[in-house]
């Protein structure tokens, strides 16, 4: 339930963000009147990603036992490979954003008539159909893996939550830093990722394409199953599996390895904090 909570979380706060720096900026320019634009693109949006969603397992669902674990094991890859992006693409793009997206309004509302409406619906669109299309990755492939009754309750609280912490910051009524805000949440979304990783490979093993390093390291299902409270707990937030075959820690190591240094690591060209005056403004 924490995964799903904490990753829905970050979808949706992210998503927030950004129709609420276009709503603001809309708000201060006074083009209010294009406001309701937005809410289309929203919903549009939404749409697309839960027709997907319901596309996706509909189609697994009429596959064999191996092809349903080579569908669960490709699932996983793609999700691990857009969690990955998205981490480091916000982390990249997180100071430059606002100033982006303000020239994207601009842009799109030159065009006249029409033509200026749809431009700003399809810049929404586009921008929310991103993160509900890696949010609809991320759930699927941690459903599969997980078989855990309560994952759906933790994404639909980590959207609620993200809604109202949207709004609350569109408002003002709510301060929240969120330079460590996403830097924490992706060292733990890394995390996630690293777990969806070991199980992708275990899902391979399952297909019948991998079977080298199928030596256990350990096994603690008699002292920390998965399935138990703290087990269930540890597998959600550090990928913690009860007995792993060498392949499966060897990609879950390597994985944190490479992105946690990669993530952590000071951004390159960097300009130091310029010292502040007393009494200036």
């Amino acid at each position: 339930m924490l995964a799903p909570f904490l990753i829905m979380l970050r979808e949706g706060l992210e998503a927030a963000l950004i129709v609420g720096i276009i709503a603001s900026y809309l708000r201060q320019t006074g083009r209010r009147e294009w406001l309701p634009a937005i809410w289309v693109g929203v919903f549009l949006a939404v749409a697309l990603s839960l027709f997907a969603g319901a596309a996706i397992q509909l189609l697994a669902s009429g596959f064999p036992q191996k092809t349903q674990e080579l569908f669960e094991a490709m699932i996983g890859l793609i999700a691990v490979a857009v969690l990955t992006g998205m981490v480091f693409w916000m982390r990249r793009a997180a100071r430059s954003i606002k100033a982006e997206l303000h020239a994207g309004i601009d842009e799109a509302l030159s065009h006249r008539g029409s033509a200026g409406t749809w431009a700003l619906i399809g810049m929404v669109f586009l921008a929310v159909a991103r993160e509900g299309l890696e949010s609809v990755f991320f759930l699927l492939a941690i459903f599969q893996q997980s078989r855990d009754g309560a994952a759906p309750i933790g994404a639909l609280l980590g959207v609620l939550v993200a809604v109202g912490a949207g709004w609350g910051l569109y408002a003002g009524a709510l301060k929240l830093d969120l330079r460590r805000f996403f830097r924490w949440t992706g060292i733990f979304i890394l995390l996630v990722a690293a777990g969806l990783l070991s199980g992708s490979v275990k899902a391979l093993h399952e297909a019948g394409l991998w079977n080298g390093l199928q030596d256990r390291v350990y096994d603690l299902s008699r002292v920390l199953p998965e399935t138990g409270p703290l087990g269930t707990v540890l597998s959600g937030l550090l990928g913690y599996r009860e007995a792993p075959t060498l392949g499966e820690a060897l990609v879950w190591a390597a994985f944190l390895a490479v992105t946690l240094i990669l993530f952590l690591r000071p951004h390159s060209g960097a300009l130091p904090a310029r010292p502040q005056t007393a009494g200036r403004k």
